[in-house]
């Protein structure tokens, strides 16, 4: 596959199964894909979605979270490494993060009684 803005990097699972992620290399795929990830969860968080709806997005974003992981410290043992796209991957995580627990907080809200 070519690197380019249309086809980001697509690195492949290892022989011990580490999961596989892409390196978004644009500023641009890095806001599209945050945009659209943004739209899903505030779609879900809506009154009338059901949980099990909410449980496979949860599911999804969670592990896209611990790839995040994986890929950014892959990618900082490595040198030299592009700090412009390790920002961004950091920035996902983060963002990932939040979503992850405004999900969570849906199905489970934290009601003092």
């Amino acid at each position: 596959m070519t690197d380019t803005p249309d086809h980001p990097t697509d690195t492949p699972a290892n022989a011990a199964g580490k999961p596989r992620f892409k390196v978004i290399d644009t500023a641009e795929d890095a806001a599209r894909k945050a945009a659209a990830t943004e739209q899903e969860v505030d779609e879900l968080l809506e009154d009338g979605v059901n949980d099990e709806a909410v449980q496979m997005k949860l599911h999804e974003l969670e592990q896209e979270h611990r790839d995040l992981d994986h890929a950014i410290a892959t990618l900082e043992e490595r040198l030299p490494y592009d700090r412009l796209t390790l920002q961004r991957m950091k920035k996902r995580k983060l963002m990932l993060k939040d979503k992850i627990f405004q999900l969570k907080d849906k199905l489970e809200p934290d009601i003092i009684a």
